[in-house]
């Protein structure tokens, strides 16, 4: 296995494990890099940029990340309030008026990011055109019925929460939520992460694509285990909560059209490198190169659970905090302390604070499931091995 980078002596494992998700885990091209304390101290990639091509994947190759992207998303709004600049304890009509109708007065911003708001999913669905148009969408969750008495339970918002964030992010900075991140974090801190690929990066994106990982009864192989009740289950149900929420948009885009690359959805297409991503978390737990995201207090607020249990969307029991998923069954990451976002299908990016461990990885080979991918897996495994 041809495999790119450097891995700093310690952490040779996560070079094996890397390797063996080729051998075993039926990765096409993928790439890890890891911080710890604020330091870079792994960055592999390795097989192809395309899914379905034969071109090795290059140092500078980018990906969609899917949800991934949504812990990026997050850092918004609560950059936002370490700045005075949004009360996560207000109403989300005191800066989104027309949000008050039908019954969201009692909204509040901390309920869109714990995804308790109650608007995991749409009466109607909008059309791929209506999703990117920067106007269909907020007007749709503004105008929508909760499903459920906000604050009182959660359900993740899989593609709501685009709509729901970016709009809460132009009404108070009257900018996107795609260039206040390139201004405001992906300037700074020098991070390959898009919400909205310009069109002078386009060269640099992969294609993606499902792959289904080898099954064998034993030896090298691994074996895929069914779960007692999965999302992917769930969603086979028309009529099902969960097919609705990832349903919202329909029929759902082809995210290798470039079209859809460069619109802003930031619950969804997200464009990243697994070293953009690990140092954007390496900056919320502490400095890289003289930048930090978070105060202590607003570290402490992504983290802080504010959801648990059963998941009305993905019917396994899930903790979030502001944003972020947390440390679980359904979403297993380093310790009980870690924070960040899995995508669905592969990609994850999260930190932990007590270990000074921020971890990025992207692919292009889109399995089935959505939190707890196995290969991302393990990576994680690996790292805690050598902790």
């Amino acid at each position: 296995m041809d495999v790119r980078g450097t891995v700093t002596p310690g952490f040779e494992a996560v070079r094996d494990a890397f390797v063996r998700n080729f051998e075993q885990r039926g990765e096409r091209g993928a790439a890890v890099t890891v911080y710890r304390h604020g330091r870079k101290v792994v960055d592999l990639w390795a097989g192809t940029r395309d899914v379905d091509g034969t071109e090795p994947w290059a140092v500078d190759t980018v990906q969609i990340v899917r949800s991934a992207g949504k812990g990026v998303a997050a850092a918004v709004p609560l950059l936002l309030h370490q700045r005075g600049q949004v009360d996560l304890d207000a109403p989300v009509g005191t800066y989104w008026p027309e949000f008050k109708a039908n019954g969201k007065e009692r909204v509040l911003v901390r309920h869109l990011l714990a995804h308790r708001a109650g608007l995991a999913a749409l009466d109607g669905t909008l059309t791929p055109e209506e999703a990117v148009d920067g106007g269909s969408g907020p007007r749709a969750v503004a105008a929508q019925r909760p499903l459920w008495e906000p604050g009182t339970d959660h359900g993740y918002h899989a593609q709501t929460y685009s709509w729901l964030v970016a709009e809460l992010v132009r009404r108070v900075t009257g900018r996107t939520i795609g260039r206040w991140i390139a201004e405001e974090i992906a300037r700074p801190l020098g991070l390959d992460f898009w919400f909205g690929l310009p069109a002078d990066e386009a060269h640099r994106i992969g294609r993606i694509g499902p792959v289904e990982p080898p099954v064998t009864e034993g030896g090298g192989g691994t074996l895929r285990v069914r779960p007692k009740r999965s999302v992917v289950e769930a969603y086979r149900d028309p009529a099902s909560l969960t097919r609705r929420a990832f349903g919202a948009i329909d029929p759902f885009p082809d995210e290798n059209d470039p079209a859809y690359r460069a619109a802003e959805l930031p619950a969804s297409n997200g464009v990243a490198t697994a070293r953009g991503l690990a140092r954007c978390y390496a900056a919320m737990i502490g400095e890289v190169d003289g930048h930090r995201l978070f105060a202590p207090a607003t570290l402490t607020l992504a983290r802080t659970e504010e959801s648990a249990g059963p998941d009305r969307v993905l019917v396994v029991n899930t903790r979030f905090g502001l944003g972020y998923m947390l440390h679980g069954p359904a979403a297993p990451l380093l310790a009980p302390g870690s924070f960040g976002h899995p995508g669905r299908g592969g990609s994850l990016g999260f930190a932990d604070p007590e270990a000074g461990i921020a971890l990025g990885y992207v692919t292009n080979g889109l399995q089935k499931g959505v939190t707890a991918d196995p290969r991302a897996q393990a990576l994680v495994r690996a790292v805690r091995s050598v902790l």
